[in-house]
């Protein structure tokens, strides 16, 4: 590997790319689209005491989308798209390894996905400043989007070194992005509803038959002689139900992009307990999911306090373990084995290619 020609590899994607008029007004309509998000999350949650949280979490996620939708198209034709235009035989016969073709094709594809990035800095400044923010917050998030946009240039690239028609290999890094997004929402939610388990449900309430009209018996007022829940006395039922079992397939998500964000950023809580902004909102969901539920519930309306209702947010999910890098790890291996994949069907002399392949 030589840093020399790997650079060099490097320069001439990336000047291919700014050369194209295309590449700027995609540039600006990301620029517009944030815009327009910076100020409609300014005027929902400027008013609103924490919001800046909400404001800061919003912006960094909808840059993760807007990137995702972006980066397999400007990866996704890394390789067969200069063999379809025969610009990449002549630097096959150089001596410019293969190795280095298509690490340098991931590399040109990586700093265009962070030139979004660089575009949306003033947006996330201006989310920063809008209020106090955790430092940790800002740099976990930002490590994290970065690392996200290199792992969606090596499914792109790989995938375009793999596929041997750039439609294709296009589509197929859109599916890969969208089974790691929505494939494995959709995983999760059929997943923990076919896995269930049975659980008993017993009640003790108030016999309301029993209840004088216009009487409340938790708050009884001695001038009308309305009893109280001892007086009036207690029923008690159980039923038996299924409920499902997120708790056996909430692994599945550790490899969404978005609960990778969120659960790799510090949670932040309000007085009450509750999450202060989108991150952990999504972390705290993904945590409440591994918990499995009670075999058996009972509510006491006569106490006028189910069990564990006083416990917030914050309380229920401590004891619950982190998934982000292990999420992280299982992206950073697809990506390395696409990419290593990549270069084995890249390399040359080439014994066998798919038909209509162009080779000069």
């Amino acid at each position: 590997m030589n840093l020399r020609r790997l650079g060099t590899v490097v320069g001439i994607d990336l000047r291919q790319r700014v050369r194209s008029v295309a590449w700027y007004v995609l540039l600006g309509i990301f620029a517009v689209v944030l815009l327009a998000l910076l100020l409609l999350s300014f005027s929902a949650f400027s008013l609103n005491r924490g919001g800046n949280g909400w404001f800061y979490s919003i912006v960094i996620m909808f840059v993760l989308l807007l990137v995702l939708l972006v980066s397999p198209t400007l990866s996704g034709s890394a390789v067969n798209g200069d063999r379809d235009a025969a610009t990449l035989a002549p630097v096959q016969v150089t001596l410019v390894t293969t190795a280095e073709i298509v690490l340098g094709k991931f590399l040109a594809a990586w700093i265009s996905g962070l030139a979004f990035l660089v575009v949306a800095v003033p947006f996330l400044v201006i989310a920063t400043l809008a209020g106090e923010l955790n430092p940790a917050v800002i740099a976990s998030s930002l490590g994290i989007l970065v690392i996200e946009v290199g792992v969606v240039a090596a499914i792109g690239v790989g995938a375009s070194a793999i596929v041997a028609r750039p439609v294709f290999s296009v589509a197929t890094t859109y599916l890969i992005v969208a089974a790691l997004t929505v494939g494995t929402l959709i995983a999760f939610g059929l997943g923990g509803t076919a896995v269930r388990s049975e659980q008993t449900v017993t009640t003790r309430d108030i016999d309301w038959d029993a209840v004088p009209v216009g009487c409340d018996p938790y708050f009884p007022d001695d001038a009308s002689e309305c009893p109280s829940v001892e007086e009036i006395g207690c029923t008690t039922s159980s039923y038996t139900n299924e409920v499902p079992r997120f708790d056996r397939v909430w692994g599945v998500l550790a490899a969404n992009p978005f609960v990778i964000l969120a659960d790799a950023t510090p949670p932040t809580y309000d007085a009450y307990g509750n999450p202060s902004d989108l991150f952990s909102q999504i972390a705290t969901g993904v945590r409440l999911a591994q918990i499995p539920p009670e075999p058996t519930l009972e509510y006491d309306s006569c106490a006028n306090m189910p069990p564990g209702a006083g416990d917030s947010v914050e309380d229920r999910t401590e004891g619950t373990v982190p998934s982000w890098f292990v999420g992280l790890f299982l992206q950073v291996l697809l990506g390395a084995g696409l990419l290593a994949w990549g270069i084995a069907r890249t390399r040359t002399p080439a014994r066998r290619l798919p038909p209509g392949t162009r080779i000069a």
